[in-house]
């Protein structure tokens, strides 16, 4: 019986966003600003539209896990984004919890 394409497309963006904290918090542990954050995903298979985002940026930094400073970069003004002290430590916490996760689904679902 062939998969129904909608609800796989809802199940499939409900896994997906349980996953966007994690990428964005492991892509930051290098400086960067939006720009080159959404590049970043997209070239490690994640792409993210700016509506996504930006407002996941402004949300982790309101929970004291990124750190954020507007600077003129080739005369134009970019807010930089980079792991707090508390984000370095969320990002080790949520790694550690990803791959216990993982290691659990690959024991249920192996062929």
């Amino acid at each position: 019986m062939p998969v129904d394409t909608d609800l796989f497309e809802s199940m499939r963006l409900e896994l997906r966003r349980g996953s966007l904290v994690l990428a964005v918090l492991g892509c930051l542990t290098q400086e960067r600003y939006g720009y080159t954050l959404r590049q970043a995903l997209a070239a490690d298979g994640l792409a993210m539209e700016e509506s996504t985002l930006y407002p996941l940026l402004r949300r982790l930094e309101s929970q004291g896990l990124l750190l954020s400073e507007w600077r003129e970069e080739d005369k134009r003004r970019k807010r930089f984004y980079r792991l707090s002290p508390m984000g370095v430590d969320m990002l080790a916490a949520l790694t550690a919890e990803w791959r216990a996760i993982g290691a659990s689904l690959n024991k249920i679902i192996r062929d």
